[in-house]
């Protein structure tokens, strides 16, 4: 599971508190029409980085989840920062340790990951992934942003993290 799971990028990072799910039948992942030039690693094998820049402004990191050609990967939302504070601050230029990593981009922006990570394996530099120290308490909602699929509770965060890029729905 990757919600706990701690995440770095040259030594610079934390622990993941929130992420989505995409695969390739859903219309709201960029594999929905296929492979492209863009979506490539999306198709790769597990454990691998996929690194796409949103509307030309963020970059945007995805964890490749399944076998090779499936074109299923997580979005990585937000992480609680817990290593190299001070060189996140001044990616970021802000202060607020729970604004630096709370949105995709924003993540990206801190860790100073950019397209040329794409593809990268995740267990190799400049990349470390860890597994959580301890079981987490998984919060479960719709995903966030977009317009098509996104009824889906495909959206997961750490239960009570502050540092979540938006707050979960009380259900109901």
């Amino acid at each position: 599971m990757l919600i706990g799971a701690e995440l770095r990028v040259d030594g610079v990072g934390g622990v993941i508190v929130e992420l989505e799910a995409y695969e390739q039948h859903d219309p709201a992942s960029h594999a929905h029409r296929g492979l492209t030039r863009r979506n490539a690693s999306m198709f790769g094998p597990a454990g691998c980085a996929y690194v796409y820049r949103s509307y030309g402004l963020h970059w945007c990191l995805n964890v490749v989840c399944g076998p090779p050609q499936t074109a299923s990967a997580v979005l990585l939302r937000a992480l609680e920062p817990t290593v190299g504070l001070e060189l996140m601050r001044a990616r970021r230029g802000l202060d607020d340790a729970r604004l630096l990593c709370s949105g995709p981009g924003r993540l990206c922006q801190a860790l100073g990951v950019t397209g040329a990570d794409d593809g990268l394996p995740l267990d190799r530099p400049p990349f470390e992934l860890r597994a959580a120290r301890s079981p987490a308490s998984v919060v479960v909602g719709p995903r966030i942003g977009i317009s098509k699929a996104a009824e889906l509770p495909w959206r997961y965060g750490l239960a009570g993290s502050r540092f979540l890029s938006r707050p979960f729905r009380a259900p109901g």
